[in-house]
């Protein structure tokens, strides 16, 4: 009778134990959820001090730790267990598993007592996918004894992790499954940007943004082609060398880069006439990147260039609708919704704004007497002048003719004045080449301007602005040109 009752005992902490495992993965799906349901399962059976679960990630031929975020178990053990633990996923068959580096058969489980420790023992068990190890779990019992680990506790871990590897591979398709419903879903977004935005600064970082999702172990990095030189925008810096070097030489003629290790990838931005527009960089100093993220970027990076092809396309028809074709300032249109923008954050946020007006001294004389290539060639190198004169919050803008007029927020009416002073200076010092001028009748030739500066006042309408930096202009055209009047008016 007693030995029946000890028998019935301990097959019914062993079901007991597969009842709880059952139910804790039937509850969770959160890996660091799982590993709690586990161990608090086991401890039923066993004085369990750790359990952990490693997956073999085949796209990057990395160990992980299941809880924690996919980690590399490289980052976590010393290298002997780390080699041991990988040693287990690649060897074992369904039956093996090691107590305390001593591979065991459940055959051979007679000999067991022989490897275990009075005080402390480590069993790594392998997960099998089909007759192929995929992963391992790892138990660390503390003063564990002979008689608890008995061949009744194997046959139920050897169940147990069925139905854990199960868990796991059903939860790992899951969520491949999602991460491809994202990619597509993206890939829509990507889509509607195309047809909704036209603003690369606001372009650029949500598809950075998307990218990052999918890729998520790796930085990723978009460079775009500005001025012949490829640029950083997203994010803000990259001090890698080596791939700085590798956008550099980029080429069209290749639908990406990858480098020895696979660590990092370059995906060129190719425009529909091939010509590049920049890059999308992967990189990462551990994880490579696997044949699904390689497949991901390359679909992410074709669909990105049909989207920055096109922002790029309006911003040049919106900058030839925006700025003056000859001098490449704003156009009087685009002056003067400037001007109301200007007026209106000047007023909201209470700091001083002025305004220049300015006109080329007896510029209808020089289109009369050398014809209006020369005149043209004169606007161009005031314009130049200006530019380099104001500030890049400043707005300036070619009015009409010979006429030109600069906002310059944050700034006093004095400040003002010398930088209108600046302005008369350097174009009078100005010796305008002509050389390249056909049919010029001179070599170069020097001009002057007259310039009128006003303060906006609470209360000024946006126009008057500008009408009393005009007047003030005129008033320097009638007292003798070449000198910059302040309106205090």
């Amino acid at each position: 009778m007693s030995e029946s009752f000890e028998t019935e005992s301990s097959n019914s902490k062993e079901l007991n134990f597969l009842s709880n495992v059952s139910i804790g993965l039937t509850q969770h799906s959160d890996p660091a959820d799982i590993i709690e349901s586990l161990s608090e399962s086991f401890r039923g059976m066993i004085n369990l001090e750790n359990l952990n679960i490693y997956i073999y990630d085949e796209n990057t031929q990395t160990l992980r730790d299941y809880a924690k975020s996919w980690i590399v178990i490289d980052e976590i053990h010393d290298k002997e267990y780390t080699e041991k633990l990988y040693q287990v996923v690649k060897t074992s068959k369904y039956d093996d598993f090691l107590i305390n580096d001593n591979s065991i058969n459940i055959k051979d489980f007679w000999n067991i007592n022989k490897y275990i420790s009075a005080r402390k023992n480590t069993i790594l068990f392998p997960l099998m996918k089909g007759e192929t190890p995929y992963g391992l779990i790892e138990l660390i019992i503390n003063l564990a004894i002979s008689d608890v680990l008995t061949i009744d506790f194997f046959k139920a871990l050897i169940i147990s992790a069925y139905q854990i590897s199960l868990k796991i591979q059903n939860k790992v398709l899951a969520d491949k499954m999602q991460a491809n419903i994202d990619f597509h879903e993206s890939m829509k977004n990507i889509a509607k940007i195309i047809e909704t935005q036209y603003d690369l600064n606001y372009i650029i970082p949500l598809i950075g943004e998307m990218i990052d999702k999918f890729i998520s172990d790796h930085l990723i990095y978009i460079f775009l082609k500005q001025d012949g030189e490829f640029k950083l925008v997203w994010p803000l810096a990259c001090r890698d060398t080596k791939i700085l070097e590798m956008v550099n030489n980029m080429s069209a003629d290749t639908s990406y880069t990858l480098t020895e290790d696979n660590k990092i990838g370059i995906f060129p931005l190719v425009a529909a006439d091939s010509s590049i527009l920049g890059g999308i960089v992967a990189h990462s100093h551990v994880d490579k990147l696997s044949q699904r993220e390689i497949d991901y970027l390359d679909q992410l990076t074709k669909q990105s260039s049909i989207t920055i092809q096109r922002a790029n396309m309006y911003a040049e028809v919106l900058q030839h609708a925006t700025l003056d074709a000859l001098t490449g300032l704003n156009n009087r249109r685009q002056f003067e919704v400037r001007l109301k923008q200007a007026v209106a954050t000047a007023k909201r946020q209470g700091h001083p704004l002025c305004a220049i007006m300015l006109d080329i001294d007896f510029f209808k004389k020089v289109n009369d007497s050398y014809g209006h290539a020369v005149g043209d060639e004169v606007l161009k190198n005031v314009a130049e002048i200006i530019k380099t004169q104001v500030r890049e919050s400043d707005i300036p803008s070619r009015y009409g003719g010979e006429e030109f007029a600069i906002l310059l927020p944050y700034t006093k009416l004095e400040e003002a004045g010398s930088v209108a002073q600046r302005l008369r200076a350097a174009v009078e010092a100005k010796h305008v080449d002509l050389t390249h001028v056909k049919d010029a009748k001179i070599s170069e030739i020097q001009v002057t301007i007259s310039v009128g500066v006003y303060q906006y006042k609470e209360g000024d309408e946006p126009q008057q602005l500008y009408t009393k930096a005009d007047k003030a202009l005129y008033f320097a055209k009638e007292h003798g040109r070449n000198k910059v009047i302040i309106n205090r008016g």
